[in-house]
């Protein structure tokens, strides 16, 4: 296929090209000042070239949504932990039928019948036609280009800007593929080799017994392995018993295939209990399973996953989204949103684990406001039906690179990380050393940009605001959504990759230790006949009394091991500090299984 290359328009370092149809009568949805970073314009795209756009109808009832899930997530309320069915959650999730049919009207008038056009009803309603760049272009007053990332020589479809008529705004939420630039490849897995960190030469020294007298295995200290974390996390004496009725769940992307022989490996040196463990991968969107492409994310994650929680049944899930060419490799063929095809891949199951956990992230201010807050939406409808979803923080502190804004002021500002910053879901931070922990100095953490602080957190955050001060007043929102929530190790985990041993760290390794102990809490609860914990953020921000110490902080949360030292730097500056409390390094601390369980039941 030969592309024309048409002249160029530039305006303030924007390229620019004349549009077909003029604005006439519309608004504006969203729009970029410039090309979003790390991505520079390649070419005109062949205006007879096809791929799916997703339009996502407005979710009238969304506050009935988030109204539903603080009761039923709030163990202070009579309804707590009485989560709603698949059909009662996508009833309060899906749009007016006017909304419905005013766009599909909308959509006739620009020759697309109704036979082109998929209803879908999970994450509430969306709408899937397939057209051609030329018609994408006149429905939504727009310039589709062909962009590519310098970093990954990858391409994509994507325009700057879009509109839609004014009358049909109250209707439509958001329009995919548009102005979000963030592709499976560009995401950032929240993971990294750690060379520097050689693995243990003595495995048995790593997971010998762990004696009355020494809580914490030999060599803890410099290499984390399943026992150091069961032992370190009070969870070593707990056997499940619910593994008929629990599940944990682990989203992969990134073409990230969990091995099945390298968890054997894995389990045979860290955990011989558990070496008749296995689990299966079910794909979403064209997701695989390559046995021989073993990632360093996916094995991370599962091994971690399943050395916390055995025997509880665990699955992988594999999205896909990769971008395949034609022939012509200057013609993307895909247009993939990656949140958007993974939590409809899982809506529209009746049967979903318990406790999911997800190793991936961006920098919030490049994902567009009105995608971020759909997304975010579809997040509490998992938490309305009973799903608990954790969400590693980040590994840049409060910003990675040079932390300049991209809304045309070219500010630096410290850069908050999505979904972590979404308040549906818990972020978990990270902590290094032990007796005592501090908070790892990678540690994602800070205030959203894009949502408020929920209520369920403002009294731990206000004192560490009121200890704060002024410092850093410039750089972060202090009335935003608070990250992480609580916290967990994330330095020299030991895993296998391709039969060798290797060092992993990041938050990446914090959120499936977690995941894998609040699935334990879940098979505690499951077998006393008490619910799943559901969305957790009320809870675990509701355990701490929050009565002031004399220095003025909040007083550690029960159930927590509170993280007093450490910081996030980044932006040029020393970052946040942990303190007594909450704080945005190490959220209310690690958990302590055993303390938990007893609050939990």
């Amino acid at each position: 296929m030969r592309l024309t290359i048409l002249p160029v328009l530039v305006f303030n370092g924007v390229m620019s090209f004349a549009v077909a149809t003029p604005l006439q009568n519309t608004t504006l949805k969203h729009s970029w000042d410039n090309i979003p970073r790390g991505w520079s314009f390649e070419a005109t795209p062949d205006p007879d070239h096809t791929f799916d756009l997703h339009i996502g109808l407005t979710q009238n009832r969304v506050q009935d949504l988030i109204h539903h899930l603080m009761e039923v997530s709030d163990p202070t309320h009579p309804r707590y932990g009485e989560h709603l069915s698949k059909d009662e959650a996508e009833a309060l999730a899906e749009a007016d039928p006017a909304s419905l049919n005013h766009t599909t009207s909308w959509l006739e008038s620009h020759g697309i019948s109704a036979s082109r056009i998929t209803h879908r009803k999970s994450g509430g309603d969306w709408l899937t036609l397939r057209v051609s760049v030329s018609e994408a272009e006149q429905i939504l007053n727009t310039q589709y280009s062909i962009y590519r990332r310098a970093a990954s020589e990858e391409r994509v479809l994507r325009s700057l800007s879009y509109s839609v008529p004014v009358s049909l705004e109250p209707h439509i939420d958001v329009i995919t593929p548009t102005t979000y630039f963030s592709t499976l490849q560009s995401m950032r897995a929240t993971s990294f080799l750690q060379p520097e960190s050689d693995p243990a030469e003595d495995i048995d020294a790593l997971v010998g017994p762990i004696f009355e007298n020494v809580p914490i295995p030999m060599g803890c200290s410099t290499t984390i392995t399943p026992a150091c974390l069961r032992a370190l996390y009070n969870t070593s004496s707990y056997v499940p018993v619910s593994m008929g009725q629990n599940q944990l769940g682990v989203a992969g992307y990134l073409e990230e295939y969990a091995n099945r022989a390298d968890l054997q490996t894995f389990l045979k040196k860290f955990r011989s209990d558990a070496t008749n463990a296995s689990f299966p991968t079910v794909t979403i969107n064209g997701g695989q399973d390559d046995q021989t492409k073993p990632g360093i994310e996916a094995n991370l994650d599962i091994q971690y996953t399943i050395g916390m929680s055995y025997p509880t049944p665990n699955i992988y899930y594999s999205t896909g989204g990769s971008p395949p060419f034609t022939q012509d490799s200057e013609t993307p063929t895909n247009t993939n949103e990656p949140y958007l095809e993974w939590i409809t891949g899982i809506l529209s199951r009746d049967t979903i684990p318990q406790v999911i956990t997800t190793s991936y992230g961006d920098d919030e201010q490049t994902v567009p406001v009105e995608y971020a807050t759909r997304i975010c939406n579809m997040f509490a409808q998992l938490g309305v039906r009973g799903i608990t979803l954790f969400f590693s923080s980040g590994d840049s502190g409060v910003g990675g690179g040079d932390c300049r804004t991209n809304d045309g002021t070219d500010r630096i500002l410290f850069q908050p990380a999505f979904p972590a910053s979404c308040p549906y879901v818990t972020a978990v931070g990270g902590t290094t050393r032990i007796n005592p922990e501090v908070g790892v100095s990678f540690s994602g953490g800070g205030f959203s940009r894009y949502f408020s602080q929920p209520t369920y957190q403002n009294t731990a955050v206000s004192g560490y605001l009121a200890h704060l001060g002024s410092q850093h007043s410039d750089f972060y929102n202090p009335t935003g959504r608070a990250y992480p929530d609580l916290s967990a190790q994330a330095n020299r985990f030991q895993v296998v990759v391709g039969g060798r041993l290797v060092s992993v760290g990041g938050t990446s390794a914090s959120s499936p230790t977690v995941a894998g102990i609040f699935s334990l809490l879940n098979d505690y609860r499951l077998a006393q006949s008490l619910p799943p914990l559901g969305f957790l953020n009320p809870l675990i921000y509701s355990l701490s009394n929050h009565t002031r110490t004399t220095s003025g902080n909040d007083t550690p949360s029960p159930g927590f091991n509170d993280i007093v030292s450490g910081s996030n730097p980044g932006c040029g500056t020393n970052g946040f500090a942990a303190v007594e409390g909450w704080d945005p390094v190490t959220g209310l601390g690690t958990p302590d299984f055993g303390k938990l369980q007893d609050l939990v039941s």
